[in-house]
């Protein structure tokens, strides 16, 4: 157990920080206000090749590892958590393709997506089926060398700009085993998005329903063989529910440290706040949840690179950890501010909004709590 990084992470820490205080960190404010879609700084991520972190190099990916992952993404999101968050998903699209796509898919899609050449979307959620994700209803029937999707999805990161939509649709029976993963392609006939959903938080990203309307796709779409897609998605939400986590440290830790600096300069009553005692506890206390949260991110991390049979149980506990503990210190840290907290002339609230959806998506922590609960009762089988 070594809990120093290695130079050549420290090194990559620093290239990510620099990205972050030079091309995020000046804008975000008004990515936000003006729920702009960053693409081009997006792209300048996707040069410092942090599109496709943990991506082979054959298809001109990283090959970095999951704790480095968590680390860029903690980075990033000390500036955005919202495109920090996109930019996760993306990578999780993309490692999906990697790791289950056939040798002609991964050079079809892989180089344009590591470049950002193509920006992606990973499409689960329907309207009806949320968390009941295996109970999807969108179909894929076969038709010669096609397939003919139709249903909806809802929920989507990305719906609008994207050129892939990984969607997970039924080819088979009822239940997980008859679901397959396919790629749909941005103007495919037959698909379509709807309205840009008025969100929250998470401006700096468009979120929309999908559409498919006798949707016409080639069945050389299809990632991994029908009946496989089930449990492509949910090794696919491992990676995503880290990269959430880790959103929601540098986030929550961005907002520790401004509430640190308020606190030591605001004075009340002839003192600073940060003289108070109970002040004094308040961070102390902020500090110890973050640390905890971002050690059991780093163990799951951890997990995943050495394929750990209980990687799925220990990324479980760090998303619902992370994001819980991101969420209460963002709003400790707008407590701690006062009524300037509350002000859109300080970024807390924003960092507020942004975390908030955290504890819903990837897997919802009541899902986290669900899978954590039947790994430990198992054991007493």
């Amino acid at each position: 157990m070594d809990f120093h990084f290695s130079p050549e992470q420290i090194a990559m820490q620093d290239m990510v920080s620099d990205f972050m205080q030079e091309q995020m960190m000046p804008h975000a404010a008004a990515w936000d206000e003006d729920s702009f879609f960053p693409k081009e700084v997006l792209r300048h991520a996707a040069q410092l090749g942090l599109a496709g972190i943990c991506i082979a190099g054959d298809v001109g990916g990283s090959q970095l590892t999951r704790l480095d992952y968590v680390l860029i993404f903690e980075i990033l999101a000390k500036a955005c958590p919202s495109t920090a968050a996109y930019l996760s998903i993306h990578n999780m699209v993309t490692g999906l393709i990697d790791r289950f796509g056939s040798v002609e898919q991964r050079q079809r899609f892989i180089p344009k997506l590591v470049s950002l050449e193509y920006f992606s979307s990973y499409c689960l959620t329907e309207p009806a089926t949320g968390s009941d994700a295996a109970n999807l209803k969108t179909t894929a029937t076969r038709n010669g060398d096609h397939y003919i999707l139709n249903g909806s999805k809802a929920f989507i990161s990305g719906a609008g700009e994207s050129d892939v939509y990984l969607c997970m649709v039924r080819t088979g029976a009822e239940g997980a085993k008859g679901i397959s993963c396919i790629v749909v392609e941005k103007d495919t006939p037959g698909f379509s998005i709807g309205k840009k959903e008025v969100k929250l938080g998470w401006h700096s990203q468009p979120t929309a329903m999908l559409f498919f309307e006798n949707c016409k796709v080639p069945l050389e779409n299809r990632i991994g063989g029908e009946g496989q897609g089930f449990n492509i998605a949910l090794s696919a939400l491992n990676s995503g529910r880290l990269g959430i986590a880790a959103c929601s440290l540098g986030g929550a830790n961005h907002c520790f440290d401004l509430a640190r600096r308020y606190t030591h300069e605001r004075e009340q009553f002839k003192q600073r706040l940060s003289d108070f005692q109970s002040i004094q506890f308040r961070l102390a206390d902020m500090y110890t949840q973050l640390e905890a949260a971002r050690l059991a991110v780093y163990r799951a991390a951890f997990a995943l690179d050495v394929k750990d049979d209980k990687a799925p149980v220990y990324v479980a506990m760090a998303k619902q950890l992370a994001t819980d503990t991101g969420f209460n210190v963002c709003n400790e840290a707008l407590q701690l501010h006062g009524g300037y907290g509350y002000l859109r002339d300080y970024p807390i609230e924003r960092y507020l909004r942004d975390l908030r959806v955290h504890q819903i998506l990837e897997g919802t922590n009541e899902i986290m709590r669900v899978i954590i609960a039947k790994s430990l009762l198992s054991e007493m089988e």
